[in-house]
């Protein structure tokens, strides 16, 4: 008789066939590799029991002179500053219709008997299905409806172009036409995105009209999902909707931030008004908004050229900055620093990304750098690489100097020269992608664990469902499944952040709320077992043309950072031995047969495993999946011997 040690490589290699990957890892998820060796990831649980409304693509997190501790996140229907427990809405209102400049809304609010309908009838008030309006000033009841009901931010349901509904939870008791005073006011918010890459069909759609009268078109323009691009001002904060507008919230000087975080964003152009500059040459639509830290300038990435009001005329390649420390200043003059420039090759700038010393800028072909000159060309750009591809705007991250990212077939690295990144998934994930909504896509680091993370929709998924990680130091791969649409990992939290939208995996449905989860913390999924797995490739004896017969295994596996109080069993994994005698054959369920998976409990102080089986080839898997349990595997040992050819 005679003890294998078993010692795999760090790291889960699809790219190539089970067998062939010999002394490796063949799949797992919710594990990470530590030294070489596998072990359960950390847990997660949520930051506050609130919830925000809608999909979270973007978060921002920055610390004020005042000691606020702000995260900023923008969904697809609203605009938050999170602080404490509390999400604070300061999504911006939009420009009301010209004949809503004084809209009426003397007594607008009607009830029906039994309903928790409540109707709002206010003249051409020029929203759509979906959005949200704040109500304000209802007094007393209206039809058995109390006014706190009444007096808060609602999503709507138009009915016409006077009308529009909403719910309450307590159910009119009168029907009345017309109640509510009339000191009421309804304030409208900016209209709500598409929560993912949304085919559009119907009226004006391709085809539509080319034929016979109301033949639909088959093909459908895509309505792109909602983005966000944040960044804080010194204390003050700026935000832009991808390919939209850009606004700014203002901290103010008091020391108690509350009424700040009552007030909602507003137009950057507002601010240049009120601050005595041209709101003209605020660019009306723009890519991303930037903040270049090093020398206070405010960039937008793809923009409307200087001298321009109208969004039609927006150039996606343009790149034009207020003047220093000025944010509001964006007409170029002799005495001040804004200023512009083009990049001259690809269709439309994807990102910009800061890095130490310069900005990476990705058209969808090229990527550039972008650098502070000082001089009175301000900046200049240089182009690093040609032929490459981003997959999404969200798709890159920074870490320790080096930027990495994802592209459409391969990753990519930047060293100071553009690479490709050697990964042993690569197949496993290109091959099984929704590019569709690659949009979706979001990069992130675990620093802790010197960690890359994407999240991506797999090919069957319209949402964020699975995840890749590479490890810098181990130069390592691994993936799993898991469902998360905005990450931030930042030293000015203690966790890293991600934020969540459930959805229905059978409809593809998103709910309507969304959650912030601490990641890293403790060992479980906000109270809920995780199930986290690793599994071995295939190994043998000598050449594998032998059977190998095992009678007994030493496992080794630490426990370390388990969470069990007193009286609580201790925590366990299961182990199973998995045989068979060719590659192509199937690990084996049967009890009578001596090639059947073996599969044991192995705790703190298990000391041996018997078991028995035979078979030319054998796999590893350790899984775990109750509350409270941490583990990392070493080197198990088996006792093995020859036992034929046949």
């Amino acid at each position: 008789m005679a003890f294998i040690k078993l010692q795999f490589k760090s790291g889960i290699n699809r790219d190539q066939t089970n067998y062939s990957g010999e002394g490796g890892w063949w799949d797992g998820d919710k594990v990470r590799f530590n030294s070489g060796f596998p072990e359960k990831i950390g847990g997660w649980a949520k930051v506050t029991v609130e919830t925000f409304y809608g999909t979270c693509r973007q978060m921002w997190a920055w610390i004020t002179t005042f000691f606020d501790d702000f995260l900023a996140l923008g969904t697809n229907n609203k605009l938050y500053i999170q602080s404490g427990t509390t999400f604070y809405d300061i999504t911006p209102l939009r420009a009301l219709n010209p004949t809503l400049s004084s809209p009426t809304t003397d007594n607008c609010i009607e009830t029906t008997d039994t309903s928790t309908t409540v109707i709002a009838n206010i003249t051409s008030h020029d929203a759509i299905t979906g959005s949200f309006v704040t109500i304000a000033g209802v007094t007393g009841t209206v039809g058995g409806v109390p006014d706190s009901e009444i007096n808060a931010n609602h999503q709507i349901t138009v009915i016409d172009a006077n009308s529009f509904s909403f719910e309450v939870t307590t159910a009119a008791t009168s029907t009345v036409a017309a109640g509510g005073g009339t000191s009421i006011t309804v304030s409208f918010e900016i209209e709500p995105g598409y929560a993912v890459r949304t085919a559009g069909y119907g009226w004006g759609t391709s085809t539509w009209g080319r034929s016979a009268w109301g033949s639909g078109s088959s093909s459908p323009v895509y309505l792109e999902q909602r983005d966000w691009f944040l960044d804080n001002f010194d204390n003050d904060f700026v935000a832009n909707i991808r390919n939209g507008e850009v606004y700014y919230w203002e901290r103010g000087s008091s020391s108690d931030p509350s009424a700040a975080l009552a007030t909602r964003a507003a137009l950057l152009s507002s601010f240049a008004t009120s601050n005595g500059y041209d709101a003209n040459a605020v660019p009306v639509k723009v890519m991303q908004i930037l903040l270049s830290q090093q020398d206070k300038h405010l960039l937008a990435f793809g923009a409307v050229p200087y001298g321009s009001t109208a969004a039609t005329d927006f150039d996606p390649l343009l790149i034009r900055w207020a003047s220093q420390d000025s944010p509001f200043e964006w007409a170029p003059t002799t005495t001040n620093s804004a200023g512009f420039l083009r990049v001259s090759r690809g269709s439309r700038i994807v990102r910009a990304l800061p890095t130490r010393q310069e900005i990476l800028v990705w058209s969808d072909t090229n990527l550039y750098a972008l650098q502070f000159l000082g001089t009175t060309d301000v900046f200049g750009v240089q182009e690093y690489a040609d032929n490459i591809s981003i997959a999404s705007p969200r798709a890159c991250i920074s870490s320790g100097n080096i930027t990495y990212w994802m592209g459409k077939d391969k990753f990519y690295v930047y060293t100071g020269r553009v690479d490709t990144l050697p990964c042993t998934l690569r197949n496993y994930v290109f091959n099984d992608i929704n590019l569709d909504q690659a949009a979706q896509i979001v990069c992130g680091t675990s620093e802790e664990w010197d960690e890359i993370w994407w999240f991506y929709p797999s090919a069957a998924s319209n949402w964020n469902d699975r995840y890749v990680v590479f490890n810098y130091v181990e130069q390592s791969w691994y993936y799993g499944q898991l469902e998360r649409t905005a990450w931030l990992d930042t030293p000015l939290r203690d966790n890293p952040q991600a934020a969540t939208t459930g959805f229905d995996t059978e409809t593809q449905t998103a709910n309507a709320t969304g959650n912030l989860y601490n990641h890293e913390y403790g060992v479980d999924a906000d109270g809920e077992a995780m199930v986290a797995y690793v599994q071995s490739n295939d190994f043998d004896i000598g050449d594998g043309d032998k059977f190998m017969l095992c009678r007994r295994m030493i496992p080794d596996v630490n426990f370390n950072g388990s969470e069990y109080g007193e009286g609580d069993p201790d925590p366990q994994v299961t182990l199973q031995i998995r045989p068979r005698s060719f590659p192509g054959t199937t690990y084996q369920s049967d009890p009578a047969d001596s090639q059947n998976v073996v599969e044991t409990s192995v705790g703190v102080y298990t000391g041996q495993v018997f078991m028995r089986a035979r078979a030319r080839q054998m796999a590893l898997k350790v899984t775990s999946d109750t509350l409270g349990v941490q583990w990392q595997l070493g080197s198990p040992r088996l006792d093995v011997r020859e036992d034929g050819k046949r």
